[in-house]
């Protein structure tokens, strides 16, 4: 009798558990919709002279300037 009563506590706290963890998420999903992530066209919104920074050099595109051989 004692172990159907704990088999039934255990399953009990399991299922509390569960529910809280879905509230939880429900709640931080709820959450997140809510919340503004930026402007959809950052780069519209800058102040002039603000661009978008040049990608870096490739070395490839490097030509030489030396009179190394």
């Amino acid at each position: 009798m004692e172990t159907v009563i704990t088999l039934l506590a255990a399953a009990l706290l399991i299922a509390l558990g569960a529910r809280l963890i879905h509230r939880l998420n429900a709640q931080h999903d709820a959450r997140i919709a809510a919340h503004r992530f930026g402007d959809p066209y950052p780069s519209l919104s800058r102040p002039p002279g603000h661009g978008n920074p040049r990608p870096p050099e490739r070395i490839d595109d490097r030509r030489p300037t030396g009179t190394w051989p």
